[in-house]
């Protein structure tokens, strides 16, 4: 059998489902995540800039390069292990730190990520978080800790991946600037395991908080939306008005229209966005198989009691957005018929006055011919006298006379003229 040709993008394609690996690690880590995003347009942002912002990192360990163009990186620097990642809009990285420090959630395990470093980012922070992974205590503990660590109102806890982990987070900013996360892992739960478990949690936080980013759009344009929705309806209701002009509703209408469709080109990205990540949230918590631990709020309870009212509005600003442009759609082919209609009878109007003008131009044109027959006539006669003034002698009548004989003949003949000249032009 002759070998077969492979599409050239058939390896590629295949690596990337295996290019991005869970981490590894075993209690007690720490891990220390930051998200960044450029503040406008950053899906087609300059995707060199987040690798060479990489590369100036690892340059500071003395690390090799990442693949030109790679979008993942996996190695160690240092005392830490580095996880990075591009996305669409975004990029993350995460350092691994074997063991604990003596305070809880220190600031300063972000040391791994220079100051000047960061500021030097090609974007901003859009989250950051901590993350403390040690083996499970008893119970007694667990709550001793997660009521000193964590705002009791807003914690979320529950046992994750059949009763591998505790994991609790109350995704609020701590005083560094960080949230916080805790991962109690049960004794003979393996390292890829506690590493799904770490990268669940970053990526409900990350894809969280880009999500929320559509809420904050709806809050840009919610008075806008209000105010256009005003004029439209004013204006539609103005359509039924007989004494008011068409054509200027009609313009006002477009400008309407207009507006409504500049706002949603500029929002149907971050809505369509927005969408997707709150899908990615619900699936990532989905996966974790939470328990409810001790009868607290787990994360799928925190999300649909703070989150997805968020959700819900994006999606119902999304929906009126749709819908008053389906209005002034339809608004504007009524006002078009309305304007076609008045067109319509204004040309009728003209189309009469200028029959009414071309009756009296017909009659005119008559008069005129009348006239221009008289006047041909009384010089045709006067050379037809001249002609037969010599005749007089012979005839023995006089010159009156002989006028009044050739001048009826001479007028019927120049009347027949005109009419056949007439009758040619029209013909024409």
């Amino acid at each position: 059998m002759p070998p077969l040709n492979d599409h050239p993008l058939r390896y590629r394609l295949a690596n990337e489902l295996h290019a991005r690996p869970f981490p590894t690690m075993t209690a007690p880590h720490v891990a220390a995540f930051v998200a960044i995003k450029q503040p406008e347009d950053a899906a087609r942002r300059d995707r060199s800039l987040d690798l060479a912002h990489l590369i100036a990192l690892l340059d500071r360990h003395g690390v090799a390069h990442p693949q030109p163009g790679a979008t993942h990186y996996y190695g160690k620097i240092g005392l830490h292990w580095l996880k990075w990642e591009q996305h669409t809009e975004f990029v993350t990285y995460t350092a691994f730190t074997e063991g604990l420090p003596d305070r809880a959630f220190d600031a300063n395990a972000f040391d791994v990520f220079p100051a000047d470093w960061l500021e030097e980012a090609p974007g901003q922070r859009v989250t950051s978080a901590l993350l403390r992974v040690e083996p499970k205590p008893d119970e007694a503990d667990i709550v001793a800790r997660l009521n000193d660590w964590f705002v009791p109102e807003s914690l979320a806890v529950s046992s994750v991946l059949d009763d591998a982990a505790i994991a609790a987070g109350d995704f609020r900013i701590d005083p560094a600037g960080h949230l916080r996360f805790a991962v109690f892992v049960k004794d003979g739960t393996g390292s890829r395991r506690i590493g799904r478990i770490v990268q669940r949690l970053c990526e409900i936080e990350t894809y969280k908080s880009m999500s929320m980013l559509g809420f904050a759009r709806v809050q840009e344009v919610s008075q806008q939306l209000g105010d256009l929705d005003q004029r439209l309806t004013a204006l539609m209701g103005k359509m039924t008005d007989s004494d008011a002009s068409g054509e200027d509703t009609l313009q006002q209408l477009l400008a309407i229209s207009a507006e409504l469709e500049q706002t949603a080109v500029q929002s149907a990205f971050r809505f369509g966005a927005t969408g997707a990540y709150e899908a990615i949230v619900n699936q990532r918590i989905t996966v974790l198989r939470e328990v409810r631990f001790q009868g607290r709020q787990s994360f799928a309870e925190f999300m649909m009691r703070r989150y997805e009212p968020a959700m819900r509005t994006v999606k119902s600003a999304e929906r009126r957005l749709e819908a008053m442009s389906d209005r002034s759609i339809r608004a504007s082919n009524l006002l078009r018929t309305r304007v076609d209609v008045e067109r319509s009878a204004q040309n009728q109007k003209l189309l009469e006055s200028m029959d009414q003008r071309s009756d009296l131009q017909l009659r005119l044109q008559h008069t005129v011919e009348g006239l221009s027959v008289v006047a041909i006539s009384y010089y045709a006669v006067s050379l037809a006298a001249y002609l037969a003034y010599p005749m007089q002698s012979a005839t023995g009548l006089s010159k009156g006379s002989l006028t009044a004989l050739i001048t009826v003949p001479v007028i019927l003949l120049v009347w027949m003229l005109v009419r056949r000249i007439r009758r040619t032009i029209e013909a024409k």
